[in-house]
């Protein structure tokens, strides 16, 4: 297969190839790999590929789901595979092999993909920029030296740069839709609980967090929804599923809805107006697609609602460093752990119970005002992030900052519209519908009730349509590889 037909694919194109005897899953493989080692040293998206799952397929082994052949990546977080390294992007835990599967994994090798390698990720997914000192910097596939975003920022360059179709994400403030915005690609946080954290966790950040993937097209992200979106014995709650597939239910016109239109900042910090341009274009055409759209904003202290979430995050830390030292035999210092994270780690260290549960009961604040803000209206359409992407340098981890400068200086900038649904634990989905006059793409945010997710999958194929992006593809690609670039 040529790269130029193989990276204009979505992940079901592909599978479908697959299921017709077009190409085999070791071809795609194969062409895979022709991609990484063509981009990769552009991009940097891709830390690692396994040998055994490209030229060693075993097709057999493949699961039986609708993506069966389909190249995938694995993040360098949580949801890892036993055998395969896990380093969070860390120098501490350089070589780390994981000890057993999670469910993630297992239903992701269910769905049928081939999860060929291994995706860049800052340390301990900490940041909202794909940067850290183990592997290096991944840029957007727009421009070299911008960020891709975090902290799922190589998955999200691996399959905007058409390295791969889809990749696992991960998001606990934004981090499968921060990289979406950034790379021009479709991102969803699914409702609390809806993919699970078994079995070694029963949630991640205390609910904060979920796993899902990064792809390009809304049917692939509906279809894997209801691959990964299967309960496991032992979850600590399950969620309503709907009556019918993800992937049917997208297909379908939603009812007329009411969505909140919000531009105004959150923490404080003023969007940039090709972004606010943007929303607001798509709430025109959400109204002339039938639905009822208005502007209104939350009234809440989104920068102290950040603070308290760092509390949240980073309390226990230092256990969870303690465990990975044990494993590795290196010890947490400045030769192990970047600064900013030394400095979360110290904090660690000094946390009491009390600011914990100081900052769940901000958490539960919060959580009563932001639901009582969006309870008179179906979804809250928003900016992903208020600028477009921005060089490295900016939000990564590499600078020695005091502990209490981290939330406004790395946090604020990227997370203050992508937060609060990981606080309320509503699913959000970013979507790549426009190009800012700096030539890079922009992601617009919906985000609905809990457990509506067939909503948004619905509205985000109604606006696909309007205004579809498929062929809107950025410099680096692998399409164009062996092709004079336009």
């Amino acid at each position: 297969m040529q790269l130029s037909e193989y990276a204009r694919f979505d992940a079901l194109g592909l599978a479908q190839l697959v299921a017709q005897g077009e190409v085999s899953p070791r071809e795609l493989a194969a062409t895979a790999l022709a991609a990484i080692e063509a981009l990769n040293p552009q991009l940097n998206a891709v830390v690692e590929t396994y040998a055994d799952r490209i030229d060693g397929l075993d097709e057999a082994q493949l699961g039986a789901g609708p993506f069966r052949g389909v190249p995938c990546l694995i993040k360098d977080v949580f949801g890892h595979e036993a055998g395969r390294r896990i380093e969070f992007g860390s120098r501490l835990c350089r070589g780390m092999v994981a000890p057993q599967d999670t469910h993630y994994a297992e239903l992701l090798r269910a769905s049928g993909v081939n999860l060929l390698g291994r995706s860049n990720a800052p340390e301990y997914s900490m940041a909202g920029t794909t940067e850290n000192a183990l592997y290096g910097n991944t840029s957007t596939p727009w421009r070299p030296g911008h960020s891709a975003g975090g902290s799922t920022g190589g998955g999200a360059a691996a399959v905007a740069a058409g390295l791969v179709p889809i990749a696992h994400g991960s998001d606990i403030a934004g981090s499968i839709r921060i990289p979406a915005s950034w790379c021009g690609g479709v991102g969803l946080k699914p409702s609390r609980g809806r993919i699970s954290f078994g079995p070694m966790l029963d949630e991640n950040g205390y609910g904060l967090s979920t796993n899902f993937v990064q792809t390009r097209s809304v049917r692939d992200t509906a279809a894997m929804l209801d691959c990964l979106a299967v309960p496991q014995p032992g979850d600590p709650f399950v969620i309503p599923q709907p009556a019918l597939p993800y992937a049917q239910l997208a297909t379908q016109a939603p009812p007329r809805l009411r969505i909140a239109l919000t531009t105004a900042p959150l923490m404080g910090l003023p969007v940039d107006e090709g972004v606010a341009a943007a929303v607001r274009d798509t709430g025109a055409l959400l109204a002339a697609l039938g639905h009822h759209v208005e502007e209104a904003t939350p009234q809440f202290d989104g920068l102290a609602l950040l603070r308290q979430m760092m509390d949240i995050w980073f309390f226990g830390f230092d256990a969870r460093i303690a465990l990975y030292s044990s494993r590795t035999g290196r010890t947490p210092g400045p030769d192990t752990l970047e600064p900013a994270v030394l400095a979360i780690w110290e904090h660690a260290c000094r946390m009491t119970p009390a600011q914990f549960q100081a900052a769940m009961a901000g958490l539960n604040t919060a959580r009563r005002t932001l639901g009582r803000f969006i309870a008179p209206y179906d979804l809250w359409l928003t900016p992903t992030t208020t600028r477009t992407a921005e060089p490295w340098g900016r939000y990564n981890l590499g600078r020695a900052l005091p502990y209490e400068t981290i939330a406004e200086t790395l946090y604020r900038p990227i997370a203050q519209f992508t937060l609060p649904h990981n606080v309320m634990g509503t699913p959000a989905i970013s979507l790549p519908l426009a190009l800012h006059a700096d030539g890079l793409p922009i992601g617009v945010q919906l985000g609905a009730h809990p457990a509506q997710e067939h909503l948004l999958l619905q509205v985000a194929a109604q606006l696909e349509a309007a205004r579809p992006w498929a062929q809107r593809l950025p410099p680096l690609h692998a399409s164009r590889l062996g092709t004079p670039a336009p």
